[in-house]
């Protein structure tokens, strides 16, 4: 890819720049005549937006830039400036930006494939260990990083192909640590997003990028203000943006906690450094210092004001910066000079896998081969990385554009999850309605990935309490990456259903238990439904745990089932947008005398959509039982009752043949949670609910409907939903409700719990 390089330097002290330069057009002599100007952006977390805010006016006083140095999100402001995009172009991204999904490794939910998606509604909290050795792993960093990474390469990919830093539309340089030696590692050429990508990696939080055979991490631990960097790359005038971090006061630190402290002393270390470099600078350079208060480095709720607070600290100094301001007709020839660089799109003429990557090399040919012979299709490429990347086995998948001879082509990489190929998810869920009665479950899945050369799955789920259960399957896929698999699996369960007589008043426990074995055959539809089929075996019996004795009943029976299933729900804690829905046929012909057959038909569908911080939910689910000889048996049985299945009522208070209920849930996002990646999101909402069970099809009527609502607070943590809430019957019958796990999923559609994926 030919760059020009623009007039404005092209011309200037290129021996101190260690550039060749490239002729673009007819130059003025007031271009000629000029001082090189360097541009110098600190770290600074989000605090760094304010470097967009300071571009802006820069542009706006027609100031041009001949090199940028820059540290951690210093860095990759610069770097996206110095790929060609205007200060207004990159004030648009980060307007527009989710960055709670930025720097979010996983895809949004509705871009995971739907096995991981179904692992998700069990398994909330999304805190994955590694197992080796007989030990737990953890990841080398709370965030791999992949979502940025992406982005970043989406935002660069006009100048994928320019290598040299000194080509691009405006010279760079980007400061990481070399995590060995804590030494700065300057990055003037490679791969500009990995290069960005490895300033801003925090230790601890984003995984280090090895690169060039050094392990790196964000560069404000070693050089947060490079000013000695931007010297280096033949500048006459310096401007320099610090936005690092204020130190706190000692009334703040007499009450502050352990991590305040650390964090005191890590920007005490860091500032005397850039003090350091601040007493190089000339009487011609100029420092912009923006106001930002106790604005958090951490705290990406803060970027509109960030970017703000550096417009007004530009502009302060408005007139001294006037000095080395363009006329409008060269700053025009300057801005079209740089957009030149941005020189379109690479045709892509072959696919290589990347050194370390060659355990996926036929999956990586296979998917991107399509690219090849045509013009790089970016958004095509991005959603087949997310698919892939979404299966989850993966810590990083990305790529590079690379040039071999005249020719330009796809590198790609993917490095298995550090975690390893063995790993295991928690879940947990509680009850209490805050009247003496509480259950709850504590559950984990382990997973043995590639445990066959098609990538099959061993699992093993295991919980223990209220409702305790093991079971096992193994997923195979009949090729790697595809859509057909077959699925045996076994298991065993107790589920225990409270006893209620007609008032309502609890009278027991009874326990049901189940032994279940099958074989599952199925086809996942792209990342968005799955079609399964089975047959299966049970048997086992019930009894009562707590009240009257009763005689225990046993059955043993052979069955089969058909489950069409779909999910396109961004979140299944509190969801936003998208829908859920299932339909699900199951029959068992050959049972004992005790229970006899039956046949069951289920369904549930969930569709919620968003508003700014409100959101509506619109939730059916329904069931009915056909063909039962002993319509006393608890298996044909579905139950109703609690949190969001009318919430008036006690859990599982009502069973019937069959049952139907609707739902409208209203909750609003309160506060700013959720707007950074450690953040809790809270929401405030309200049910109304209609439903009930019934014995047989022909009663279910409008009027023989119970009709409650519930008002709520909800907050979504690390572990799962937690919900304090009251219900209300229409008969005045009221619930309280302390809850933590699954409320969003087949809400009441499954009779006693049966084993299978």
């Amino acid at each position: 890819m030919a760059l020009l390089l623009p007039a404005a330097w092209a011309q200037t002290d290129q021996a101190a720049a260690g550039v060749a330069a490239a002729p673009a057009g007819p130059q003025t002599p007031a271009l000629l005549r000029r001082p090189r100007i360097g541009l110098v952006l600190s770290g600074g977390g989000a605090r760094g937006a304010a470097h967009i805010g300071v571009l802006k006016v820069l542009d706006e006083l027609h100031i041009p830039i001949d090199a940028i140095a820059g540290t951690s999100m210093g860095a990759v402001v610069g770097g996206l400036y110095a790929s060609g995009l205007s200060a207004d172009e990159i004030a648009r991204v980060a307007a527009s930006l989710n960055w709670q999904d930025a720097f979010r490794d996983r895809p949004p939910r509705q871009e995971l494939s739907f096995r991981r998606k179904e692992e998700d509604e069990s398994f909330l909290v999304n805190f994955p260990l590694g197992i080796s050795g007989g030990h737990f792993r953890l990841p080398k960093g709370l965030l791999q990083g992949q979502s940025l990474e992406m982005l970043l390469r989406q935002l660069t990919l006009p100048v994928a192909t320019a290598t040299d830093f000194d080509r691009l539309p405006t010279p760079f340089r980007a400061v990481a640590t070399d995590l060995a030696t804590g030494d700065p590692v300057v990055m003037g050429s490679g791969d500009l997003a990995t290069a960005m990508r490895a300033s801003l990696s925090a230790p601890g939080v984003f995984v280090p990028v090895e690169r060039g055979g050094k392990v790196l991490v964000d560069g404000g631990i070693s050089d947060n203000l490079p000013i000695d960097v931007a010297r280096q790359m033949g500048v006459d005038v310096l401007i320099v943006v610090d936005v690092g971090a204020t130190l706190f006061s000692r009334d703040r630190l007499g009450s502050g906690s352990a991590a305040t402290i650390s964090n005191q002393m890590l920007s005490i270390l860091i500032r005397r450094d850039a003090q350091r470099q601040l007493k190089t600078l000339g009487p011609r350079d100029i420092v912009i210092t923006p106001a930002m208060g106790d604005m958090s480095s951490f705290d990406f709720g803060i970027v509109p004001r960030a970017e703000d607070a550096g417009v007004q600290a530009t502009q302060e100094l408005a007139q001294r910066l006037g000095s080395l301001a363009l006329s409008p007709a060269d700053y025009a020839r300057y801005v079209a000079q740089r957009k030149a660089g941005r020189t379109g799109v690479p045709l892509i003429q072959f696919v290589q896998v990347a050194p370390g990557s060659e355990a996926y090399a036929a999956a990586i040919k296979d998917l991107f081969a399509g690219f090849v012979g045509k013009p790089l299709d970016e958004a095509a490429l991005r959603r087949v990385i997310t698919d892939f990347y979404g299966r989850g086995d993966l810590e990083t998948l990305d790529y590079q554009v690379v040039t071999q001879g005249d020719s330009q082509g796809l590198l790609i990489s993917a490095e298995r999850n550090s975690l390893g190929a063995n790993t295991v998810r928690f879940g947990m869920g509680l009850q209490d309605d805050l009247q003496g009665n509480a259950t709850y479950n504590l559950g984990a899945r382990a997973t043995m990935a590639d445990v066959t050369s098609t990538g099959g799955e061993w699992v093993l789920d295991a919980q223990i309490g209220y409702s305790p259960h093991i079971y096992t399957d193994l997923y195979l896929p009949f090729e790697r990456l595809s859509a057909w698999f077959i699925d045996p699996h076994v298991g065993y369960g107790a589920d225990n259903r409270p006893l209620f007589d007609q008032n309502l008043d609890r009278l027991g426990v009874l326990h049901v238990g189940t032994f279940n074995t099958g074989l599952d055959f199925g086809r996942e539809i792209e990342n968005i439904g799955e079609l399964r089929a089975g047959l299966y075996h049970e048997q086992g019996g019930t009894a009562v745990l707590v009240g009257e004795p009763q005689l225990p009943t046993t059955f043993n029976g052979n069955g089969y089932f058909a489950r069409f299933s779909l999910d396109h729900l961004d979140d299944v804690r509190f969801p936003h947008n998208g829908m859920l829905a299932s339909v699900e046929w199951n029959s068992e012909r050959y049972q004992s005398v005790a229970t006899g057959p039956f046949d069951r038909l289920s369904l549930n569908w969930l569709d919620a959509r968003s508003f700014g911080r409100e959101t509506a939910v619109l939730w059916f689910s329904g069931g009915a039982t056909f063909n039962q000889t002993n319509p006393d048996d608890i298996r044909t049985q579905f139950p109703l009752g609690g949190l969001f299945n009318l919430s008036g009522m006690p859990a599982d208070s009502l069973t019937g043949q069959d049952f139907a209920i609707g739902r409208l849930l209203l909750y609003r996002k309160i506060g700013r949670g959720g707007d950074g990646p450690f953040d809790f999101p809270t929401y405030v909402g309200m049910s109304l609910e209609a439903g009930n069970v019934w014995q047989r099809l022909g009663d279910i009527s409008w009027g023989g409907t119970r009709k409650d609502a519930s008002v709520f607070l909800g907050i979504d943590t690390l572990v799962g939903p937690v919900y304090l809430a009251t219900g209300y019957d229409e008969h005045g019958r009221e619930s309280f409700y302390l809850f933590l796990g699954r409320t969003f999923n087949s809400g009441g559609t499954g009779a006693v719990s049966e084993f299978g994926p």
